[in-house]
């Protein structure tokens, strides 16, 4: 056996997996220690040897994945997300790169590249993007609306709320979040304005519980077709075996025909012989 089909056997083997997996979460317990100053004082210097051991294993993997798989690493989106993140934590903590240190607790992302379920969940969020972006698009389209109408019926009388069409969109964000809505803006602008109502409402009805539940609406359907696109994978590669299997078993019932046919030729040779 060579190398590279020994390292292979190694990446591919589940127990590694479950190995980096487990890695993966001690890393972001350091990284969260670490963020504690009595933490740090009782076990500091433990805990970024620890970090730096992990590290080294993390890079390790990547390479080692890197010499079996060659060019279809980079071809994977998830095999290069976890070469960027380990690279990122290898960058110098200098003060030109401090930020990039703040960056390593990136390294907990990893868990959506070991488990097929949380890669399926990203995957149905990113299907969903094109969806969403439709509706982010209406849902501009109608704070523009309902912000210049605020800002022209509301503004001279409440300036700081709707005094400007960039303040109008905020309070109306606010009161879409429904973040104190009813007696932090609309009971007091009622206060002035007694019909006031008959524009809050409608604007909650559309925003709030319609065009916001779409993005549920679209973030559900995607994630329901990620779901479908796995079970047909997974029947796809059952068949596969399936198929693979019979295929053996035929071979097999073959061989057993053509010997039994051999041994029968040999029987009538045999008679045959015995008869002359």
């Amino acid at each position: 056996m060579t190398l590279i089909e020994h390292l292979r056997r190694i990446v591919t083997d589940p127990r590694t997996e479950r190995a980096v997996t487990a890695l993966i979460v001690i890393n972001a317990v350091i990284l969260g220690l670490e963020t504690s100053h009595r933490a740090m004082q009782a076990f500091g210097p433990m805990l970024e040897a620890l970090d730096h051991i992990i590290l080294a294993i993390f890079v390790v993997e990547i390479a080692a994945r890197i010499v079996v798989f060659r060019l279809h690493f980079f071809r994977d989106p998830w095999s290069v997300f976890d070469f960027v993140v380990v690279g990122i934590a290898l960058a110098p903590a200098t003060e030109a790169f401090s930020v990039l240190r703040t960056l390593r607790v990136l390294r907990v992302l990893r868990l959506i590249t070991t488990m097929p379920s949380l890669r399926r969940v990203v995957g149905g969020l990113i299907a969903a993007l094109p969806g969403m972006g439709s509706i982010v698009m209406l849902l501009a389209v109608l704070y523009y609306v309902f912000s210049v109408m605020a800002t022209q019926l509301f503004g001279a009388e409440f300036p700081d709320w709707f005094g400007s069409i960039g303040a109008s969109a905020y309070s109306l964000f606010q009161i879409m979040t429904l973040e104190s809505w009813s007696m932090g803006i609309v009971r007091p602008v009622m206060q002035k304005f007694p019909y006031a109502w008959a524009f809050f409402v409608p604007y909650i009805v559309v925003t709030t519980f319609a065009v916001l539940n779409l993005f549920i609406g679209v973030v559900v359907n995607a994630m329901q077709s990620e779901h479908q696109k796995a079970v047909d994978e997974e029947m796809a590669a059952e068949r596969d075996i399936i198929h693979e299997e019979a295929t053996n078993v035929l071979a097999e019932i073959r061989k057993i025909q053509n010997d039994i046919a051999a041994l029968r030729r040999e029987v009538v040779v045999l008679s045959g012989q015995k008869t002359s």
